[in-house]
């Protein structure tokens, strides 16, 4: 089992969402994050004075999926995010050594 961290542009989320689902997976956790990596941010205007916005909003996504589902989620995932400019995002993939399921008690990739 794997666990897939996807950080992507929060308009993106919808479609990265619909692509998954179109590959079986349905369960993910979504929190809203922010951050910078090489665009480094930007000035915005506002009310005629400028300021630099330093984090940019993003959408963390965190998937527990079987090992055979890591290359086709991670296909979907670039798919559906990629929009050609600077801070589309990241995914990571780490081991998961195990999941349990709480209301039944399943473990395993039977819980995921």
């Amino acid at each position: 089992m794997k666990m897939m961290t996807a950080i992507i542009k929060p308009f993106k989320l919808d479609d990265v969402r619909d692509a998954l689902n179109q590959i079986g997976i349905a369960g993910m956790t979504v929190e809203e994050v922010k951050g910078y990596g090489r665009q480094k941010g930007h000035t915005e205007l506002y009310r005629g004075a400028e300021y630099l916005v330093e984090f940019q909003p993003k959408v963390k996504l965190q998937i527990a999926i079987s090992d055979d589902q890591v290359e086709a989620a991670i296909d979907a995932i670039c798919g559906a995010a990629r929009t050609g400019k600077i801070g589309d995002g990241k995914i990571f993939v780490a081991p998961l050594e195990q999941s349990i399921r709480i209301r039944t008690g399943e473990v395993g990739e039977d819980a995921l």
